[in-house]
């Protein structure tokens, strides 16, 4: 007969991949906000044509729509829609690079996808900085 062993004698051992010593890397990070922004694109797409739509319905809606966007919390819904429409842009950009076969190794996929947050970061910067000083 075989030799059993006690639960007290047991090693624990965590079970894999244990939360406490797995984490997201950085293009799992990036594939999930990627697709994170696509949806967000649909539905701030949607409020963009609501805003069109505002403006060839005449005076009165269109100043609605203004005083809308105006309110601070209307400019950070046009802030979040920039910054994710930048983000989701270079993203894409390093898909299609992807697509013609540059940049498959691991290093530079870290190193692509840290320009595109960098650039994404700097092109939304750029935009807001000049919709208010310029």
């Amino acid at each position: 007969m075989g030799r059993k062993v006690g639960l007290s004698m047991a090693k624990a051992r965590p079970l894999s991949p244990h939360l406490s010593v797995w984490r997201f890397q950085l293009p799992a990070v990036m594939s999930i906000l990627h697709r994170m922004t696509g949806v967000a694109i649909s539905t701030g797409t949607v409020l963009l044509a609501a805003w069109v739509i505002a403006l060839a319905s005449g005076e009165e809606a269109f100043a609605l729509a203004t005083v809308i966007i105006s309110h601070p919390l209307g400019q950070l819904v046009l802030f979040g829609y920039s910054a994710v429409l930048f983000y989701h842009m270079c993203n894409g950009i390093r898909h299609l690079s992807w697509d013609f076969g540059y940049g498959l190794n691991i290093p530079a996929i870290y190193t692509t996808g840290r320009i595109a947050i960098m650039a994404a970061i700097l092109m939304t910067a750029c935009l807001w900085l000049y919709v208010y000083f310029a």
